[in-house]
């Protein structure tokens, strides 16, 4: 490509950080984009080859610098060759020394005696069979 900038939309779209070209869009006009550190409010902001694009998308925040362009949306192997991932690694919690202040690991606690099957938050809807359960304790809503 001869040109050396591209609209923010184009190019999250060929780097396929998100799925559809309007997910660009509304990424890049809902203020989740910023350039070099500037928060970026329409999809036609032009980038160029070297910014620095910090996004939050979701519940993660990337950290992008912007290498090449292209012309269409391709493959992953070719999305990921138009930029390099600058966004701070963590470290493993048993690698390296621990911060200080830093609280001793949690235990999990254990199940309740009560046979009741436990939902923890996060795990998403319960399983058929967790249902089964639940009505064959009788626990149906009832606390």
């Amino acid at each position: 490509m001869a040109e050396d900038r591209q609209r923010i939309d184009k190019w999250l779209w060929f780097a396929r950080v998100v799925k559809t070209r309007p997910l660009a869009q509304a990424l890049a006009e809902g203020g989740k984009v910023r350039v070099n550190g500037r928060k970026v409010d329409t999809a036609h902001h032009p980038v160029r080859r070297g910014d620095v694009l910090t996004i939050g998308v979701g519940s993660r925040v990337l950290v992008l610098e912007i290498v090449d362009f292209a012309e269409r949306r391709g493959s992953y192997p070719d999305a990921v060759k138009l930029y390099i991932d600058r966004a701070p690694r963590e470290m493993p919690p048993d690698a390296g020394e621990e911060p200080a202040g830093s609280a001793p690991p949690v235990e999990e606690a254990p199940a309740p005696p009560s046979g009741r099957p436990t939902v923890h938050r996060g795990e998403g809807r319960p399983s058929k069979r967790d249902r089964r359960r639940f009505d064959r304790i009788g626990g149906a809503g009832e606390d």
